[in-house]
C-alpha cells in the first residue's frame, strides 16, 4: 500500500498507524524518499486471521475492569503509550479473618439477638422497656473525641468586646474603608510632609485617584494646617496642597471612624467605639499584617479629662482579664496630652495601644466646645494575649485543629 492511500484512509492518523505497524514488525516499508509503500510481513499475515495481545485485552476491558496482575506487562506500557487509551484505577482489597479468640468465641455458642442502646418515648410509654434486652456500656472503652461548635476566636472577641463597651454606655460608630487623605489625615492635624503620608506606607488608590472635599471645611483645615487659624496654634506653616488632600487611600487607622463620628455629633456628651479594619504597607511576620484591626473609642464630655481616660482604659482592660496596666508618656499629631498603654503578661509589659485628648486643632473644625478623649487598641494583639497565641497569621488560617483546641472563655 502507497502511504498516501493510508494517509487518505486515515487522515490525522496515518502516522500513529505506520509507527505501530514497524514497531510490531506486521510491516516493512520499501521505496524512494518521494514515494514509500508498505507491505505485510509473514507475522501481519497471520494477524489477520487472529486477534493481536493488545486487541484482545482492549476487549476485555470493554466488559469491565482488568486486573493488572491478569494483563501481560509489555501490552499495558504500549496501551500507555497512547494517550488516553486506558486509565489505572488503584483498588484496596482487605480480607478479614478471626483471631483464636474470635474463633473461640465463635464456637461457644453466640446467638444473635437485638439490644437496646436508647430508652425512647414510645419504650417508656408502650411498657416494651420491661421486655427488651439493654446494651452493656463499658465506661473504659475509647471514645472519639468530640468539640463543641464554636466561632473564631477574633468573632468572639469583637462580640465581647462590643458587649463590655455597649454595657458601658457606649454607641457603635463605622466610616468607610476609602478615604481621602483629608479625612485620614489632614483634618487631624497630621503635616502633609509627615512620613506617615509616603508610598511605602499607606496604599494609594488608582480608581479613584481623587475624592472631591467639602469646600467650607477645606477652607478651615487649610488655615489650621498653614497657620493654626483661629485656634491659638501656629500651625505646620508652609503651603497647604488640596490635591495631596484629596488622594485616595485605604485608611491607615481607625482614627477617621471617630473624626466622622465628632463632625455628626459634635456636642457633649457622646461615648462611641468601634472595631475597624484598617490598612498599611507591612511586612508580613509573627507580630505584623498589611491589613488588621483597632478598637476605637472617643468620650465627649465637659468633665473629660487625663484622669478619665487612663480610668476608662484600665476599666476595659481589668474586665478582659488584665488587672495589671500602665500607662507612658507619648507623641500623637492630633493629641495632646498623650499616651502608650501597656499590660503585663507572662512576665513582661505588652504594648497594646495608644491614647489621648484631641488637640484644638483637630475639633475647632467641627465646633466642638468640650475636651475629647481618644483612644485606638490593638485588636489582633489583644486576641493574641487572650489565647497565647504566637504567631498573627494563626488568627486568619482556616484551621480546624486550631479551632477545636481553642478554649471557650467569657470575660466580666
Amino acid at each position: 500500500m502507497e502511504l498516501g492511500d493510508l494517509a487518505a484512509a486515515i487522515p490525522g492518523e496515518d502516522n500513529i498507524a505506520v509507527g505501530w505497524l514497524m514497531r510490531k514488525r506486521l510491516a516493512v516499508m520499501s521505496g524512494g524518499e518521494r514515494e514509500k509503500s508498505m507491505a505485510l510481513t509473514d507475522l501481519g499475515r497471520e494477524a489477520l486471521s487472529a486477534q493481536m495481545p493488545d486487541e484482545a485485552l482492549i476487549a476485555r476491558m470493554l466488559a469491565g475492569p482488568v486486573s493488572e496482575g491478569e494483563c501481560d506487562p509489555k501490552v499495558v506500557k504500549d496501551l500507555k503509550g497512547r494517550k488516553g487509551m486506558i486509565k489505572e484505577v488503584v483498588v484496596t482489597e482487605r480480607t478479614i479473618t478471626l483471631t483464636a479468640d474470635g474463633v473461640a468465641a465463635a464456637r461457644s455458642g453466640i446467638v444473635p439477638k437485638e439490644e437496646v442502646a436508647d430508652v425512647t418515648d414510645e419504650l417508656v410509654q408502650s411498657g416494651k422497656w420491661k421486655e427488651v434486652e439493654y446494651r452493656r456500656y463499658d465506661v473504659s472503652t475509647f471514645a472519639p473525641a468530640t468539640y463543641a461548635a464554636k466561632k473564631n476566636p477574633l468573632t468572639r472577641l469583637g462580640n465581647e468586646v462590643r458587649r463590655l463597651f455597649t454595657e458601658m454606655g457606649f454607641t457603635e460608630m463605622s466610616s468607610e474603608y476609602v478615604q481621602p487623605c483629608f479625612w485620614n489625615m489632614d483634618v487631624l492635624f497630621i503635616p502633609q510632609d509627615h512620613p506617615a503620608r509616603d508610598m511605602q506606607d499607606t496604599f494609594y488608590l488608582e480608581n479613584p485617584a481623587r475624592i472631591v472635599l467639602d469646600d467650607d471645611l477645606v477652607a478651615t483645615v487649610r488655615a489650621i494646617q498653614e497657620s493654626g487659624g483661629d485656634t491659638g496654634s501656629t500651625g505646620w506653616g508652609g503651603e497647604w496642597s488640596e490635591e495631596k488632600a484629596s488622594a485616595a487611600v485605604l485608611r491607615t487607622h481607625s482614627t477617621v471612624s471617630s473624626i466622622k463620628y465628632i463632625a455628626a455629633h459634635p456636642d457633649a456628651p457622646q461615648k462611641a467605639f468601634s472595631i475597624s479594619r484598617i490598612f498599611r504597607k507591612e511586612s508580613i511576620d509573627a507580630t505584623h499584617l498589611p491589613e488588621f484591626s483597632q478598637i476605637e473609642g472617643i468620650v465627649i464630655d465637659e468633665n473629660a479629662n487625663l484622669d478619665m481616660l487612663v480610668s476608662l482604659i484600665r476599666e476595659f482592660y481589668a474586665r478582659m482579664g488584665f488587672d495589671q496596666i500602665r500607662v507612658r508618656p507619648a507623641y500623637f499629631p492630633y493629641t495632646e496630652p498623650s499616651l502608650e498603654l501597656e499590660v503585663f503578661f507572662n512576665g513582661k509589659w505588652m504594648e497594646l495601644g495608644g491614647a489621648g485628648i484631641f488637640r484644638p486643632e483637630v475639633l475647632a473644625p467641627f465646633g466642638v466646645r468640650h475636651p475629647v478623649l481618644a483612644w485606638g487598641f490593638g485588636f489582633e494583639r489583644l486576641a493574641m494575649l487572650k489565647w497565647g497565641i504566637t504567631d498573627i497569621r494563626d488568627l486568619y488560617f482556616s484551621d480546624t485543629d486550631l479551632l477545636k483546641r481553642n478554649r471557650v472563655f467569657r470575660v466580666g
